[in-house]
């Protein structure tokens, strides 16, 4: 791919001098970025040299993570909470890896990570001006939206066409301006080399969640095979290991305090760009609404299997991805409030609009957009909750949405049935039986209804006003929910496995409970769903008028929003002030767990881990500045969700850490960096080493990655 295919972009932030040492940049942006003079050793070649080997091909995406190659053999380092999932969905009543941990004696050994693929960045190119072109032309939100979601699926599939055997998808990098197309190798068949303790890997819990200081072994390690020819398979015995065009070296030296950093990964989706309307939509419905919610989920699971470490093991990974984003929204909440984030961008565009009158318009049509959005949210919401919180539910929506879409031409379908995505969509929608819990789904249907009927808008809708009807008549919104589940199979996995191949003539006369159900709720579902195509569509055509504004006011441009493809961070090891006269140091040390130890969850430790720590078994990971082993490490680099098991890299590109989390009051990196609280934590390459070595006892993964 050559540069100039990313000319428009490089345009878009033409002045990088201008900016703070914030931001996920693409990649293109780092001639722009004077590394050198910041600290890097390394030629920007080094890291990013389109058409050639460097640095990027040993970063890859795991499912919503971000992970790196460590040796020729396709060996992957990644989170702990990442694999998570993964060693959950492994475990029974006999085998359970989150509590013990797993490791692999052999290559044989390995088990494989159901459900998990790893992506690798082939190439790019900027496709703005063929999404883009004649769309200008349609007027009406609706129809514009729908005509730019064609465009994306008719290029995509043309690229797929072009690349037999890889994957394509186009990001929006600047909403309604630019556009690139990727292209990913899709790796299948990946397997569990090692996942410590839970002890290790989550220690503190979520206690410690978004929280310096820390001391988490957040670190796992996968391995991605291939079919013996070298192609991506899935799953199969004689597959091997992938054999990476380059994996990162480790230094077990590690980095000191103010040492360059730099990180290379997938951050999720950020904010940043946005106007004072949408801010305040999320200040004051969105967030405190799913705040609430997630709240009464994880009470609920903990309450439902606290007795039944079985049960238990089932609602493990909801829980803890729940209690994730439970924290981060109490954190992304205060941090706007801190930084008087939502005012503080409401006066820019007032001044603005007092220095350009002729952009009143554009204002007053977001903040129309965005208070018509907050009006609907709480049906919206409840809405949404049902469709994806309540398993049964979510599986019906599947199975009608099959049906009627995959009877389409291909390219006219929503994209979870095209062919391209059809074996992903029913295979995660089966993987959702293996957790099932019927007491939990029913818990949580009940709860959805009973504060969807709290609202007045129900009244608006005659199907929703007709099962109102329905619950009244069973007796009881119990008896209602009995009555459902009692009438459905639609949980056992075969029976879903069927009716997801069923066309729609049978799904239409399906007398299962929940398809039923489904069917009545289909119009309100339909009508929300439209109502947010035409605001996409709105959107389109505003934000680029919006973002012109904003850059005229400001006298430079900006990077645009994460959007989940590849993006360099750079920053240094450093501590933070979060609070006044309060200081924390950017390096945590061996005696910090035994500080915390109590001997219970989430403080509790493995025997092996403590009797390491007593021997003062440090090795060559030993640092003379903590007088210890590192445990974990803090830095300014801007992260994210998605940044997930990111390597944290020194000034010559060798792996010191994984990032795994963010300070509490780094969750406003979201919608905006903040020099004073936006810091990230890694666990250190050191920990990682020595828990293999003197806890672990393997050696084997050290010699595979060179460290003797």
């Amino acid at each position: 791919m050559k540069r100039l295919n990313w000319l428009i972009l490089i345009l878009h932030i033409s002045v990088v001098s201008l900016f703070a040492d914030e931001g996920m940049y693409p990649l293109p942006m780092i001639d722009g970025l004077r590394l050198q003079e910041k600290g890097l050793h390394l030629t920007n070649e080094t890291v990013y040299n389109p058409g050639n080997t460097s640095l990027i091909n040993a970063v890859v995406r795991v499912n919503g993570c971000t992970g790196s190659f460590v040796s020729d053999q396709g060996l992957i380092i990644t989170n702990h909470h990442c694999a998570f999932r993964a060693a959950n969905l492994a475990s029974d009543a006999e085998h359970d890896y989150i509590r013990d941990g797993f490791l692999a004696d052999s290559r044989a050994r390995e088990i494989p990570a159901r459900g998990y693929t790893v992506r690798i960045t082939e190439s790019y190119r900027d496709v703005s001006a063929e999404v883009l072109d004649g769309l200008d032309a349609i007027t009406a939100p609706l129809e514009r939206q729908k005509a730019l979601e064609k465009r994306i699926k008719t290029l995509t599939a043309r690229a797929e066409e072009a690349h037999p055997g890889k994957r394509a998808e186009i990001a929006e990098m600047f909403k309604g301006e630019q556009y690139v197309l990727f292209i990913y190798t899709f790796l299948k068949d990946i397997r569990l080399v090692y996942i410590p303790p839970r002890a290790i890997g989550e220690f503190g819990g979520d206690i410690d969640n978004y929280e310096w200081p820390r001391h988490t072994g957040d670190f796992s390690f996968l391995r991605a095979y291939v079919a013996p020819n070298g192609q991506p398979a899935e799953y199969a015995p004689e597959n091997v290991p992938y054999r990476p065009a380059v994996h990162l070296r480790v230094n077990p030296e590690g980095v000191n305090e103010n040492d360059f950093v730099f990180i290379l990964g997938y951050p999720g989706r950020s904010y940043r760009n946005r106007g004072s309307a949408f801010l305040n939509f999320e200040e004051k419905a969105h967030l405190p609404q799913r705040l609430a919610w997630y709240q009464w989920m994880i009470a609920t699971m903990e309450k439902i299997s606290a007795d039944d470490r079985g049960v238990a093991l089932k609602h493990l990974s909801r829980i803890k991805s729940l209690a994730n984003l439970e924290k981060r929204y109490r954190g992304r909440l205060q941090g706007m409030n801190r930084l008087d984030l939502t005012a503080r961008r409401r006066g820019e565009e007032t001044a603005i609009r007092e220095k350009w009158p002729e952009t009143a318009p554009l204002f007053k049509a977001l903040d129309s957009l965005y208070a018509a959005r907050a009006q609907r949210q709480p049906l919206a919401f409840w809405m949404e909750r049902l469709r994806s919180d309540v398993h049964a539910l979510y599986w019906a929506g599947r199975v009608i949405g099959a049906a009627r879409e995959r009877a389409k031409p291909d390219l006219e379908r929503e994209s979870a049935y095209m062919e391209r995505n059809w074996k992903r969509t029913r295979q995660a929608a089966l993987r959702r039986t293996e957790n099932f819990y019927m007491p939990t789904d029913k818990a949580m249907l009940a709860e959805i209804l009973r504060r969807l009927y709290q609202l007045p808008d129900v009244k608006n809708y005659s199907t929703l006003r007709e099962l109102e009807q329905d619950i009244r008549r069973s007796g009881s919104m119990e008896n209602f929910v009995d009555h459902l589940y009692a009438h459905s199979r639609i949980y056992q996995r075969d029976v879903l496995d069927k009716m997801l191949e069923s066309d729609s003539s049978m799904v239409a006369a399906s007398q299962d409970a929940f398809i039923r159900l489904r069917w009545q709720l289909e119009p309100v579902i339909r009508a929300l769903r439209e109502q947010n195509r035409l605001d996409g569509g709105a959107l389109s055509r505003l934000q680029p008028l919006y973002n012109q504004a904003r850059k005229k006011w400001l006298k430079h441009n900006f990077i645009p929003d994460a959007n989940g493809t590849l993006r360099l961070t750079y920053g240094h090891i450093r501590g933070s002030h979060p609070a006044d006269a309060v200081y924390l140091a950017p390096m945590t040390a061996l005696q910090g767990i035994l500080e915390k130890y109590t001997g219970q969850a989430p403080f509790n430790a493995p025997e092996a881990l403590l009797t390491a720590i007593d021997k003062h078994n440090s090795g060559v990971f030993y640092n003379p500045a903590i007088q210890s082993v590192p445990v974990c490490i803090l830095y300014d680099c801007d992260t994210i969700g998605g940044n997930s098991g990111s390597p944290v890299m020194d000034a010559n590109g060798r792996l010191i850490g994984v990032n795994f989390d963010r300070a509490f009051e780094g969750t406003i990196n979201d919608y905006a960096y903040s020099t004073r609280y936006s810091r990230s934590i890694a666990v250190d390459i050191r920990y990682v080493l020595w828990i293999l070595r003197y806890v672990a006892g393997a050696d084997t993964l050290l010699k595979e990655m060179g460290i003797h």
